[in-house]
């Protein structure tokens, strides 16, 4: 079983820069995969980025590439987002997910169908 809980959201104006943390707890393997995701009201869920739980490999959704960094802290099981440049676009609720592997379809992120997802953290740039 594995736990996510998120912090850092809030409200932000345009170019700045917030970071958002997903700490973990239970039993994680080594060859799950973390992400963040986001879902505007209306809109479907998107994929921002991924990386393999040895923290080797990154993947980027093209609406952040530049702007946004994901990275991690596998001894404490920590999950970090890294925004930039924040546009209004990007106002959105945020999870992050540990996934079974880390599935890029056609250049799009995508959920595996067994994933453990955090309760989401609110992003929003005026």
């Amino acid at each position: 079983q594995v736990q996510l809980v998120e912090s850092g959201g809030g409200s932000v104006q345009a170019g700045g820069s917030l970071r958002l943390t997903c700490e973990g707890s239970g039993s994680f393997h080594s060859t799950w995969c973390m992400g963040w995701f986001r879902q505007a009201p209306g809109r479907e869920r998107e994929g921002v980025a991924t990386i393999d739980f040895g923290g080797t490999s990154t993947y980027y959704a093209d609406s952040v590439k530049g702007r946004f960094t994901i990275s991690q802290d596998n001894a404490k099981y920590i999950l970090y987002l890294q925004m930039n440049t924040l546009k209004p676009e990007d106002t959105s609720m945020y999870y992050c997910a540990t996934l079974t592997w880390c599935r890029v379809v056609d250049g799009i992120i995508l959920p595996t169908d067994f994933a453990y997802w955090a309760q989401g953290t609110q992003v929003t740039v005026s």
